[in-house]
């Protein structure tokens, strides 16, 4: 059930008609408490569509749920896309009763267009009517733009229960958060630990996910706690269930990435700090050339070790062990094993950096670059 497996929430997806597929676009989540916290984490691209900029205004540890659609980002639309965002809050919370501070938005799709407002404005009393506890699967069929599957996680607790939705196929880099996500849970808890959860494991799992190294306009992710279970979960128990989560839904979103064929793990270890595993893992993950060679089976250390030299992390360039599925392929910074010992014909590749510098590790996941992903994006808004 996604998003309403936590008692306290129901949802809904709807077709406004904003896509000319016809296929949903318009979706609600709402929390009916007792409690209604809420915490949030939002793209640090400095172009930021309306909605992130009306729901970073209104999160202030509290909401009473989310509108979202599909079809249109609603993003680099000027003040007039600002009172799109705003209306469609009002016009949520005008549904639930609710004032419409209280109410976030989420918006995805072709950025640079204005919202079809009369449709929304017909569809938002609609989806809201509709909404009840078996509607988490509908509100996630609904954000969905060149994503081929729904994506859904749950995790359940002693008498406590964690329940997500996201969606993302493209345009995912790191910055506090990538795509649009929403995590509900009934358990008992502080809006202060809520955020603080979030960020903690927001940090390690989506934060660290570069599918493409193009960062949206519109990422969000939502937090929002009903306390309807009525059990009181500690800070370290929650961010290690959202932890798990959070990773799930990653892990989900890559595996369905615009034409990705394999889904490859950075491991970096032996760094001196984190910070300098996650830099490596990055430059690595953001590289054309080497996610071009794991499209092509071909593990080609040389793009790895390129990578990791444009960084600032303490390392020896003779000390560099790379290995791809567990073959050693450079030792030492030089030629390691026969690297036709690899086979990269399933989908997971599992690549393993040893800078000898510390004990730091961190790992980063991205896909392979193949020529659907062109075709995808040179066709995106024709």
């Amino acid at each position: 059930m996604s998003v309403t497996a936590a008692q306290g929430f129901i949802a809904a997806g709807h077709i406004a008609g904003i896509k000319a597929s016809g296929r949903p676009d318009l979706a609600v989540v709402r929390n009916v408490g007792p409690d209604q916290h809420a915490a949030a984490v939002f793209t640090s691209n400095r172009v930021q569509a309306a909605p992130v900029q009306w729901s970073r205004k209104v999160c202030d540890g509290r909401l009473a749920g989310v509108v979202l659609n599909s079809g249109g980002a609603n993003a680099c639309t000027g003040a007039p896309g600002y009172s799109d965002a705003e209306k469609m809050a009002r016009l949520t919370a005008q549904e639930w009763s609710v004032e419409a501070t209280e109410v976030a938005v989420c918006s995805t799709g072709l950025i640079g267009e204005r919202l079809p407002m009369p449709l929304l404005e017909a569809g938002i009393p609609q989806v809201c009517s509709v909404a009840d506890r078996d509607g988490g699967e509908a509100a996630a069929d609904a954000i969905l733009t060149t994503d081929t599957v729904r994506k859904l996680a749950v995790h359940r607790g002693d008498g406590w229960t964690l329940g997500g939705m996201a969606k993302g196929a493209g345009m995912l880099a790191p910055g506090l958060a990538t795509m649009l996500v929403v995590i509900t849970t009934d358990a008992v808890t502080s809006p202060e630990d809520l955020q603080q959860a979030l960020t903690a494991a927001t940090e390690v799992t989506l934060n660290r996910v570069d599918s493409d190294g193009c960062m949206s306009t519109n990422d969000t992710v939502l937090l929002l706690a009903s306390g309807a279970s009525g059990v009181e979960v500690s800070l370290p128990e929650l961010t290690g269930a959202l932890t798990a989560v959070c990773h799930d839904l990653g892990q989900q979103l890559l595996a369905d990435a615009e034409g990705a064929q394999h889904d490859i793990a950075v491991e970096v270890v032996g760094a001196a700090s984190e910070a300098d595993a996650v830099e490596v893992g990055r430059a690595v993950t953001a590289s054309n050339l080497f996610k071009c060679a794991i499209f092509g089976k071909d593990p080609n250390w040389g793009r790895v070790l390129s990578a990791v030299g444009t960084t600032h992390a303490q390392f020896d360039p003779d000390q560099l062990d790379v290995s791809f599925n567990g073959v050693v392929v450079c030792r030492a910074g030089g030629i390691g094993e026969d690297r036709s010992l690899v086979d990269l014909s399933e989908r997971k590749v599992h690549v393993r950096i040893d800078l000898h510098a510390g004990a730091e590790t961190a790992t980063v996941w991205t896909n392979d670059l193949t020529y659907d992903y062109v075709k995808e994006n040179a066709e995106y808004s024709t």
